[in-house]
């Protein structure tokens, strides 16, 4: 764990503006730091005015690449922001996202799917609640639901649902076992994911002090695939970005506490200042 270069701790700042009918019409974005790919920071949704800018940092870490690379930053900033919208305009965050991609069939066909086999509105249990976010990345659209737990304070990802569109699955088992992958993998970034800096050393050494998801902890994940005829993306890194998004936003739907910072297994959702602060 000392020995490596690192994924960049990230700032992203957010406003938006809303119409009398609760729709955003103005998206403006400003983050910390531009690394590869160059898209990754841009939403799919049908916002008219959009303004999404960066400033360098002059951080000593040294940065390196990480499974889907700035993809995962930005998915898990945009699709919680994006949540935070439909819950300031008072509307199911799935429906909302839906509205905003009626310009764009193919995004609407994956984020519908998702849904659909995850029973968006089946009924959750006490302490559970349900959170959805879809992401392109690499020429392939992911959506996720995540159904997730809260016990004794803290989340626990019970099921995910995941539906990809890559244009055309050559090897439909390969695609599936790199979304189960990609998506084990950005949940442990996800919960546990921290590198901490102290005197110009890292702190974390091992398994011991950097958790991972184990095969106890892990979720039950569905894949379902959309053959769309498109040009064909990629499979490896288009799992990871929008399962931290998904997993935030269930808590939030399980909660109705907004969790702002990664990991989020740092945060004890039964105490009181746990931060919920509403979209002003």
């Amino acid at each position: 764990m000392r020995h490596d270069h690192y994924r960049q701790a990230n700032l992203s700042r957010f406003r938006a503006a809303l119409d009398a009918d609760g729709m955003p019409r103005a998206w403006e974005n400003s983050y910390v730091d531009k690394h590869d790919p160059v898209e990754a920071p841009y939403i799919p949704y049908g916002i008219d005015h959009q303004l999404i800018r960066f400033t360098p940092s002059t951080t000593h870490v040294p940065w390196g690449f990480w499974r889907s690379v700035d993809h995962s930053l930005h998915a898990f900033f945009t699709e919680s922001f994006i949540d935070e919208l439909a819950a300031a305009a008072g509307q199911d965050p799935y429906r909302f996202r839906r509205k905003l991609l009626d310009h764009d069939r193919r995004f609407r066909d994956v984020l519908d799917l998702a849904a659909e086999k995850a029973g968006w509105d089946d009924e959750r249990p006490a302490n559970h609640g349900r959170g959805i976010a879809i992401h392109k990345s690499f020429g392939t659209i992911v959506a996720q639901v995540v159904d997730v737990e809260i016990t004794n304070g803290k989340p626990r990802a019970r099921r995910v649902v995941c539906a990809v569109d890559a244009g055309f699955a050559v090897h439909p088992d390969g695609m599936r076992a790199q979304m189960e992958s990609g998506i084990v993998y950005g949940l442990t970034a996800a919960l546990y994911g921290e590198i901490s800096i102290r005197g110009g050393a890292v702190q974390q050494s091992n398994f011991h002090d950097y958790p991972m998801v184990r095969m106890p902890d892990s979720p039950a994940i569905e894949t379902y695939i959309i053959n769309s005829g498109h040009a064909m993306g990629g499979a490896g890194e288009p799992g990871t970005p929008a399962i931290a998004p998904a997993l935030a936003n269930a808590i939030f739907d399980a909660s109705s506490r907004r969790l702002r910072e990664l990991p989020l297994w740092q945060h004890d959702l039964s105490r009181a200042d746990v931060e919920s602060r509403d979209v002003a």
